[in-house]
């Protein structure tokens, strides 16, 4: 964080440096917009043909077909959890939070999507419906559904408590990856990447800008339900944070089960699989 005493002397025009306009450095009117109003259509009528049932500090994976609807579902109590995304058919390809975060803003909603991967960088799922969109921003800068945190994990605690813990989010879902995708555990932890938060309420503190977390909001019946863009696999780890207000990297917390429920609409009607990102790939050479 940046330091309290300064130990160089601001220029003479640093009040001048300072009130600058701010420029937002991608602009999103040129990308594709969502479309909703097909999702929605889509939608109606749509048959839930798989759930996934998630226990407290544990993770699980499931298959989403393109065009196929995901709803995580908050069921027994405020439960925050870890999502990580692959390409179905090539791992290599999975979801980017940081270009997402560049893209949508800290915190994503209805009508956002969550990108892949660099040289893949398309939309893997488009989300199309959240209970939580009410709540919006708190007077400390919070909100929910954040593409902030990596995910809580084992190399961290231990550097910060000595600690070996391994029911941490990248744990959970190391596990869990290795089990869908028959992968050693080694292997699958290369493919665990940083997270969108689910439920997870979260922001900047106005002083130090460091990462902060609140309990959450979410209430059983609560959901976030994504459209999948192309044929993916969800990771889901609930948080052994429970609803993230006090803990998040051990068994104090009180810890519920989430669900991922599948739907399979019954007409895929004005449905286009996202395509590759068209850049041509030879870097100036």
């Amino acid at each position: 964080m940046k330091l309290i005493h300064p130990k160089h002397t601001a220029p003479k025009e640093a009040d001048a440096m300072r009130t600058t306009g701010v420029l937002v450095c991608y602009p999103v009117d040129a990308l594709p917009q969502a479309d909703l109003v097909g999702a929605l259509i889509r939608r109606e009528g749509a048959v839930n043909i798989a759930t996934l049932k998630v226990p407290p500090r544990e993770a699980g994976c499931i298959d989403v077909p393109a065009g196929h609807f995901a709803r995580i579902l908050s069921v027994d109590g405020p439960q925050v959890g870890d999502l990580n995304i692959w390409n179905t058919h090539n791992i290599q390809e999975c979801f980017y939070s940081g270009k997402t975060r560049a893209l949508h803003g800290t915190h994503v909603s209805t009508g956002d999507s969550l990108w892949s991967n660099l040289p893949y960088m398309r939309p893997m799922a488009t989300i199309t419906c959240d209970t939580l969109d009410w709540y919006g921003y708190d007077a400390d800068g919070g909100s929910v559904h954040d593409v902030i945190g990596t995910r809580c994990d084992p190399y961290t605690g231990r550097l910060l408590n000595g600690e070996n813990y391994h029911h941490c989010c990248h744990s959970n879902l190391t596990r869990a990856m290795a089990d869908h995708f028959g992968f050693s555990l080694a292997d699958a932890e290369m493919h665990v990447h940083d997270v969108m938060n689910v439920f997870m309420l979260t922001g900047f503190t106005h002083d130090t800008h460091q990462y902060f977390m609140k309990a959450s909001p979410v209430r059983p019946g609560d959901f976030i339900e994504l459209e999948a863009q192309v044929d993916i696999t969800l990771g889901l780890s609930a948080c052994p944070g429970g609803d993230c207000g006090n803990e998040h990297s051990s068994d104090v917390a009180s810890c519920h089960p989430l669900h991922i429920e599948i739907y399979a609409p019954t007409n895929l009607e004005g449905f286009l699989p996202a395509k590759l990102n068209q850049y041509v790939g030879n870097h100036g050479r």
